[in-house]
């Protein structure tokens, strides 16, 4: 499986026994699309937003090019319920309160059950409220279930660059079905043109005055302007790169958009040399098929 499609799905799911009794579940998706490079954009929930680098660092180290998105679900159960008391908050009251009775009469708090109610003050599950370490328990967790995910991402991004690899060798085919069918007929080019520059010239003249060298001359010309042999065996060294290419391993994407881009140049080209009609249909359908197979590579990593 050499040839990697950009386009793909994983997901992927973990759990972490935590030191405070309860259980971390994690549940990771990640998808991605083509794009020139490797762009990443993660979903964390809040907490662990620390984690957010060395999570992409692994995908850094999984995938060469695509815009992926990846997202990440935490649940927690288990444990004893812990409620927590945040003092810098009851500190600020408390220094609050004092300016307010003694400017405005305010009454100040009776009680801690008073105290207890104001917002912030006391914070419930305090499992959440923990401090997240990079080589802790939900870190693990967190990196094991994007892994996972990755694992499913690259498997379908190397079943869809199968069949993108079917795709082109058949696509490659159908080029040079074409290519062979123009050079049977480009000998033929020049002859034509002969016999319609012969009826012109008789057509100007009863007597034409063009000597034979003249004619001579012209018909070398036009021999030179209508010889499409150099980009026909072009053609067919640039088939012979991509069918190599697509037994190598790595990413190719880049260099295959590159040959794309040449298999158009010698298409227009041809087109460019020969305004016979047969020469000219079959130049239409060799650029749809290379146009084709440039739509084909852009997905390629």
């Amino acid at each position: 499986m050499a040839l990697l499609s950009m386009t793909g799905f994983g997901s992927g799911a973990a759990e972490a026994a935590l030191d405070d009794g309860s259980t971390l579940a994690v549940a990771a998706e990640v998808r991605s699309v083509n794009h020139r490079h490797l762009q990443c954009k993660l979903r964390l929930p809040h907490e662990f937003a620390a984690l957010e680098h060395a999570l992409e660092s692994r995908v850094r180290k999984r995938l060469g090019r695509g815009s992926v998105h990846a997202s990440f679900d935490v649940e927690r159960s288990g444990g004893a319920p812990s409620i927590d008391v945040d003092e810098d908050v009851v500190a600020r009251y408390l220094a609050l309160q004092s300016g307010l009775v003694e400017r405005f009469g305010v009454a100040p708090i009776a009680n801690t059950a008073e105290l207890f109610a104001l917002p912030g003050v006391l914070a419930h599950g305090g499992a959440e409220r923990r401090t997240i370490q990079e080589d802790g328990p939900e870190a693990r967790a967190l990196h094991a279930a994007l892994e996972a995910a990755l694992d499913g991402l690259v498997e379908m991004r190397a079943q869809e660059g199968d069949a993108t690899a079917r795709d082109l060798r058949a696509t490659a085919a159908e080029v040079v079905a074409l290519v062979d069918r123009i050079e049977a007929l480009a000998p033929g080019l020049v002859d034509k043109q002969r016999a319609r520059l012969l009826e012109r010239i008789a057509e100007l003249s009863e007597n034409p005055a063009t000597s034979e060298a003249d004619l001579a001359r012209e018909i070398a010309l036009l021999s030179d302007r209508l010889d499409v042999s150099e980009e026909l065996s072009r053609l067919r060294s640039h088939i012979e790169q991509l069918d190599g290419m697509l037994g190598a391993t790595g990413a190719i994407g880049r260099k295959l958009d590159f040959l794309a881009q040449e298999f158009f140049r010698e298409a227009n080209t041809i087109g460019s040399k020969c305004s016979d009609a047969d020469v000219a249909h079959l130049v239409v359908d060799l650029k749809t098929h290379v146009e084709r197979l440039r739509e084909q590579v852009q997905n390629v990593e």
